[in-house]
């Protein structure tokens, strides 16, 4: 069932659907709920859950991220191997869950935060202070993020966290631009921000933060004229 002006759709996902049913100027406020936080469990469960991400942590930080394999994150936490695995199944599952468990941040900041990154702002300074707030998340987890890439280069698009962010910036863009076919527009502003990337532009080519910021700044106001 469609939207209606005064009664925003709250069951959007993705935001993948029909042309003619993207993200509306009238829809202000479409809910956007927290993803990447872990179903309710039991006590001990979570204390388990907490301690396999703490002791991934522990390992980035103290060896690279290619020091986490399952062996490696069990003797770390203290818990058995069989149980790492039925938690997170593959090294790139667990490290995909180290990354949400961190992006919960970067989610609050922009659902509830001040603005411009929070609401209360006009959509294109909220749109590019988030890609701003992205890279540089990107760019402070990049050695789990390239790992979790490197693993699993297609687990980024089916994670909750990726589907959370390409709402939001469906929505900024359909607000801003009406006539714009924001979904795949959102996939395609996502797109610079790969780990891979990112990290080329970083660390191979030397280019500092601001340089590419100012890029994506140009980016979002390029208007090439072809008609």
């Amino acid at each position: 069932m469609s939207a209606t002006p005064d009664k925003p759709r709250r069951d959007q996902q993705h935001l993948d659907q029909p042309y003619a049913d993207r993200p509306r100027p009238d829809q202000p406020h479409l809910a956007l709920p927290l993803v990447g936080q872990p179903p309710p469990e039991r006590a001990d469960a979570a204390r388990n859950r907490r301690k396999i991400l703490d002791a991934a942590a522990r390992l980035v930080a103290e060896r690279g991220a290619d020091a986490v394999t399952m062996n490696a994150v069990a003797h770390a936490s203290g818990i058995g191997v069989g149980t790492v695995y039925r938690r997170f199944g593959t090294v790139a599952q667990l490290l995909i869950a180290l990354l949400n468990d961190r992006e919960m941040r970067l989610q609050e900041a922009f659902l509830s935060g001040p603005p411009p990154l929070g609401p209360d702002a006009p959509p294109a300074e909220r749109l590019r202070a988030f890609l701003h707030a992205l890279a540089d998340h990107i760019d402070e987890q990049h050695a789990v993020s390239l790992a979790a890439e490197a693993a699993d280069p297609g687990a980024r698009f089916r994670g909750g966290p990726y589907a959370t962010v390409h709402t939001h910036v469906a929505m900024l863009v359909g607000q801003a631009r009406p006539e714009a076919d924001a979904p795949v527009l959102a996939h395609l502003l996502l797109a610079p921000m790969a780990p891979s990337l990112l990290h080329h532009l970083r660390a191979e080519r030397g280019y500092p933060a601001r340089r590419i910021k100012g890029a994506i700044d140009q980016l979002l106001t390029l208007d090439l004229n072809f008609d």
